[in-house]
């Protein structure tokens, strides 16, 4: 019990990302931000990155967690990730990443990867950090980041192009290489994610991110755990 409630109270799990209400891979329990415009007016800048199709996993000087913070997570397709951590955690501090681990493949499979962790978020205690500070504090640990698709002012922004933008952009293939598992076929990202480039509060999560995600994305069900298998690096694919 007190091992439970250590983790409980020293480490939080992401964040709830809300959906734009025009996002068409929705399910019954995601949520929508229907004033994400009113939201937006109050940035400087956008930023739009992939949304990438793995797990989301934090690391911290206490463990590797996956989306619960109850304990860290010993699954076997965090093992490599694991035992990257090790030589990190000790210069960590309160500093937390958190990104996209793509070593088992799910519903995406990527074919030009050269690391298996992507970074699209860092945090230190109740603060969110600018897209400057996450760049430089993965770039001092050595960790890749999410794909940048683009950045724009506000100020020259308007409602209908950020919904021309956000579509157009997720109908790209993955920057990252993306093909159908099943049908070897090649398919477009999972969708993206776009965030304030500025830091903000822990508490005001949900007025500064917001993702799009393509219709039918999952395409996993609950046997995965037990048919999963690694994605092949881009050098073991013998495309370099």
């Amino acid at each position: 019990m007190l091992y439970f409630e250590f983790y409980k109270m020293e480490s939080t799990k992401y964040g709830r990302t809300y959906h734009f209400p025009f996002s068409p891979g929705t399910s019954s329990d995601d949520r929508f931000n229907h004033n994400y415009w009113e939201d937006i007016q109050c940035f400087s800048e956008l930023l739009y990155t992939e949304k990438l199709d793995g797990e989301n996993n934090c690391l911290s000087k206490r463990g590797v967690f996956a989306r619960s913070h109850a304990a860290p997570t010993i699954s076997p397709w965090t093992a490599q990730l694991r035992e990257h951590w090790a030589s990190l955690k000790n210069d960590l501090g309160d500093l937390e990443f958190f990104g996209e681990n793509l070593y088992a493949v799910h519903s995406i499979e990527y074919t030009k990867l050269e690391h298996y962790y992507y970074v699209f978020a860092a945090r230190i205690k109740d603060m969110w950090l600018s897209w400057e500070e996450v760049c430089f504090y993965a770039a001092l640990f050595d960790l890749p980041m999410v794909p940048v698709l683009k950045k724009t002012s506000v100020k020259e922004l308007s409602a209908h192009q950020l919904w021309s933008d956000v579509e157009k952009l997720a109908a790209q293939v993955s920057a990252l290489g993306s093909i159908d598992p099943k049908t070897g076929e090649v398919c477009t990202s999972e969708g993206l994610v776009c965030r304030n480039v500025n830091a903000y509060s822990v508490a005001e999560f949900p007025h500064h991110v917001f993702k799009y995600v393509r219709k039918g994305h999952v395409q996993t069900d609950e046997h995965w755990t037990r048919s999963w298998r690694r994605t092949p690096l881009i050098w073991e694919r013998g495309e370099l």
